[in-house]
């Protein structure tokens, strides 16, 4: 629910976590026209370790748009078979952005990024949309990380991600929807999508139209639990993934209007893996 006007229209550079970054990332099509009309910055924020997907020195889990869009990240995780499953993971949430690509329109938490989409979301229920989130700008790109965990197939879903949407005088099958479409990534180059292309309710696939229950502020609701914690979850197996270590989500660019804009509040593991 994006609440200012604003609009962002300068590529510009930040200063967070010790990691300078600025520039620009080629997300391919999908963000052509967001990268034109938007802005566009790099931030990571925690983890180390020694092995990279994308060509970055070991210990650093900062970003840098490389060819074709791919992400210079520190992966630091293993998700074969030595991998601990689910409980021993140190995060079952994102812990880097990787790169982000605003679109025009409101710019909600931009400027607190990247912690405002990392760790636990913050919901605000079926009646009222989180305030805790940053807008992604009509047709913006944001992709997080996280390292050292990983997300994997099991049967059911493996992740949910948390935007702000509430129920219309609280009928659920009147969700105040903001869509964006959501793919993974196992290398930060080869994505592959979750199909986004209702246009009216139910909205399949896509990421936006499920009211968040989970709040680390105010209840004890399992974010990890697609049964209980609101959201909208994804199972890999729908795509023939087996594993990610990317999430990334665009704002779906034929939505305007006041629900036309993706907010993020978190993305929770509900199957991981880790070393």
């Amino acid at each position: 629910m994006s609440l200012l006007t604003r609009h962002s229209g300068a590529i510009f550079s930040v200063f967070i976590l010790g990691v300078a970054c600025s520039g620009s990332v080629d997300h391919g099509s999908e963000a052509a026209s967001a990268g034109s009309a938007g802005s566009s910055v790099n931030v990571a924020s925690g983890g180390d370790g020694s092995a990279s997907a994308a060509g970055a020195d070991a210990g650093a889990l900062g970003a840098d748009g490389g060819a074709g869009g791919a992400p210079d990240v520190n992966l630091g995780g293993d998700s074969g078979a030595a991998g601990a499953v689910d409980a021993a993971c140190p995060s079952r949430f994102a812990t880097s952005v990787v790169s982000f690509t605003a679109g025009p329109g409101p710019t909600t938490g931009q400027d607190e990024l990247p912690g405002i989409v990392l760790g636990p979301p913050k919901g605000g229920g079926t009646e009222s949309g989180s305030l805790d989130v940053c807008t992604l700008g009509n047709g913006g790109v944001i992709t997080l990380g996280f390292a050292p965990s990983v997300i994997v197939d099991r049967p059911g879903p493996d992740f949910i991600v948390f935007e702000n949407p509430f129920d219309i005088n609280g009928d659920p099958t009147m969700p105040f929807a903001e869509l964006g479409t959501v793919a993974v990534s196992d290398d930060g180059v080869t994505f592959h999508e979750f199909p986004c292309t209702a246009t009216m309710y139910p909205y399949g696939m896509c990421a936006g139209w499920h009211p968040v229950l989970a709040n680390a502020d105010t209840n004890d609701i399992d974010p990890t639990d697609p049964a209980v914690a609101g959201g909208d979850a994804f199972d890999l197996a729908d795509i023939g993934v087996s594993e990610a270590r990317f999430v990334r989500i665009t704002d779906r660019v034929d939505q305007t209007g006041v629900a036309g804009t993706f907010d993020l509040d978190a993305i929770s593991i509900v199957h991981a893996s880790c070393p």
